[in-house]
């Protein structure tokens, strides 16, 4: 089978994604229209901000994307939702997982085969399918995701701290279209 360039490359080939772990999930708007609310505050570009320290200040579609975020824990008895941040066009998140071998039993293949265990593709499609059905226009994320599998504290820790200060670091960030 052939190799797809790096660049390419979606997901870590081989990669087990229903495996317990951190996975840090960075989700965006298609075609990167800020629909998912303003950022306020010290260096926004919101006129007459007097917030000491930026914040999202979440639009209808932003506040529909809140929700859902809190249902994948309702939903998948196994995911925790450790951090998040939404921004006007993209969100971040920590998805935590502790799978055990869940499997999805709506999805069974042929009579004998067994159902597919749940993995972040399943949940990512879930949080996906649903946010865009309430939000109601077709197609409102970009294609796929970002995912970084998390592998120890310093980076669980580095990954946490960027998500808290991403809208203080909005004018700089690489999905601001300045």
């Amino acid at each position: 089978m052939k190799e797809l360039p790096a660049r390419k490359r979606i997901r870590l080939g081989g990669y087990d994604y229903s495996s317990n772990g951190n996975y840090f999930i960075t989700l965006c708007v298609k075609d990167m229209h800020e629909m998912l609310g303003d950022i306020v505050g010290a260096g926004s570009s919101r006129p007459g901000s007097i917030n000491i320290h930026p914040q999202m200040h979440l639009s209808e579609h932003g506040q529909i994307v809140k929700k859902w975020i809190y249902e994948l824990p309702k939903k998948y008895e196994f995911v925790r939702i450790d951090n998040y941040v939404i921004m006007p066009n993209h969100i971040h998140m920590i998805l935590s997982l502790r799978n055990d071998g869940v499997q999805d039993q709506g999805c069974k293949g042929g009579r004998d085969d067994p159902a597919p265990t749940i993995g972040v593709g399943n949940i990512m499609g879930y949080f996906k399918y649903q946010t865009t059905k309430e939000i109601n226009i077709p197609g409102f994320w970009q294609r796929s995701y970002h995912d970084h599998i998390i592998r120890n504290k310093i980076e669980y820790q580095r990954i946490w701290t960027y998500i808290d200060q991403n809208p203080a670091n909005w004018e700089n960030d690489r999905y601001h279209k300045k």
